[in-house]
C-alpha cells in the first residue's frame, strides 16, 4: 500500500523571468497534518496550485496517493478538497443553493448539504444569500464545501485569514477533528502559532526553494535553537543589576545569551543547566519570584531559515 499521500519531485515553475518554484521536492505521509510556510511571494500558492493540477509546472512530477496528477487529473481530484486563500461563492445564491451546486459538480448526494451546513454552525443562515455573509461565515462555508464528499486529502490555503480568535479556534478544532478521522491535511498559513499547535511536520519555502522539512523539534535541534528560561523578579532589572546577574552566571558555559525587560530576565541556556542558573542567581542575592519555560517556537525556526543572507 502506498504510504505517501503527496509526493513532489523536482517541481519547477517559471513565470517569464521569475522562477516561482525552484526544484522543490517533498513527501507527506497519509494521515499527517503538514504545515507549509514561507514569506509572502515565496512560492506557496504556486506550489499548492501545481499539486492540485490547477497550473502546469515546467519540470518535475507530482503524485497523489501514488498516481501522477498530470496524467490522472480527474481521478485524483475526486479525493481532494480545497479551501483557497480567497473564498468565493455565487453571492446571489443562498448557502444551501451554493453547496447543492458544488455537490452536483462533485457528484455527491445533495442530501449531505444541509446536515453539513448545520454541522458548521450555519443552519439558521442556510437560506440567506451568501453575499450577506461575514468573513467568518464564508470561511466556514468554504471549509464545508471543501469536505463535500469526504475527500482523503484537504488543502487549506490561509484558512484562518481575517478571522477573530473565536473563529480561528473553531477552524483549528475542525481541522484536528477531520485529521482524527484519517484526513491528510496540507495547510499553508502565516499564523505560525496555529501551525505549531496542530502540525506534525512543517515545510519552509523561501524564494521558491524548500529550505527545510521536518518536525519543529527536529528543526530546532538542527539549528541549535535553545529553550528560554524566563525569570521574574520583584524589581525592575536595571543595567547594574543585569550586570551583577550576568557576572554570577559567567562560570556556566552553557548560558549563551541573557536579555532583560522590566522585571523579567530571559536566559538562553541548555535545559540541564537551569537549576544551576537559578542557584547562582539566588546565591548572588537576587530572589526569583516566578519561573517560566518557553520551548523553541516555530517562529524561531521560521526566522532562522528565511532570514536574509
Amino acid at each position: 500500500m502506498y504510504s505517501n499521500a503527496i509526493e513532489v519531485k523536482n517541481l519547477t515553475k517559471i513565470y517569464k523571468d521569475l522562477k516561482a518554484v525552484d526544484d522543490l521536492s517533498l513527501e507527506i505521509k497519509k494521515g499527517e497534518i503538514f504545515g507549509f510556510l514561507g514569506p509572502n511571494g515565496a512560492g506557496k500558492t504556486t506550489t499548492i496550485k501545481s499539486i492540485l493540477g490547477l497550473i502546469y509546472p515546467n519540470n518535475g512530477f507530482i503524485k497523489i496517493n501514488g498516481k501522477d496528477v498530470l496524467k490522472n487529473v480527474k481521478e485524483v481530484k475526486k479525493n481532494i478538497g480545497y479551501l483557497p486563500e480567497k473564498v468565493s461563492f455565487y453571492n446571489k445564491l443562498t448557502a444551501l443553493q451554493n453547496l447543492r451546486f458544488y455537490a452536483e459538480l462533485k457528484n455527491v448526494s445533495k442530501d449531505r448539504c444541509m446536515p453539513l451546513i448545520e454541522e458548521f454552525g450555519l443552519g439558521e443562515y442556510a437560506n440567506k444569500k451568501v453575499g450577506q455573509y461575514s468573513k467568518g461565515m464564508l470561511q466556514k462555508l468554504g471549509l464545508a464545501r471543501a469536505i463535500l464528499g469526504e475527500p482523503e486529502i484537504l488543502f487549506l490555503d490561509e484558512p484562518t485569514s481575517g478571522l477573530d480568535p473565536r473563529g480561528v479556534k473553531w477552524i483549528r478544532n475542525k481541522i484536528q477533528m477531520l485529521n482524527e478521522k484519517g484526513t491528510t491535511i496540507f495547510i499553508s498559513s502565516h499564523i505560525l502559532s496555529e501551525i505549531q499547535a496542530i502540525a506534525s511536520q512543517v515545510g519552509i519555502i523561501n524564494r521558491g526553494i524548500l529550505v527545510a522539512q521536518d518536525s519543529v523539534d527536529n528543526l530546532s535541534e538542527e539549528l541549535k535553537i535553545q529553550p528560554k528560561l524566563i525569570l521574574k523578579f520583584d524589581r525592575i532589572i536595571v543595567n547594574v543589576i543585569a550586570d551583577k546577574i550576568k557576572e554570577s552566571l559567567k562560570k556556566i558555559k552553557e548560558v549563551n545569551r541573557i536579555e532583560s525587560s522590566g522585571v523579567y530576565l530571559t536566559i538562553y541556556c541548555e535545559a540541564k543547566k537551569w537549576a544551576d542558573v537559578i542557584f547562582n542567581i539566588k546565591k548572588a542575592g537576587f530572589d526569583v519570584k516566578n519561573i517560566n519555560i518557553e520551548k523553541s517556537s516555530l517562529e524561531d525556526v521560521f526566522m532562522k531559515y528565511t532570514e536574509e543572507k
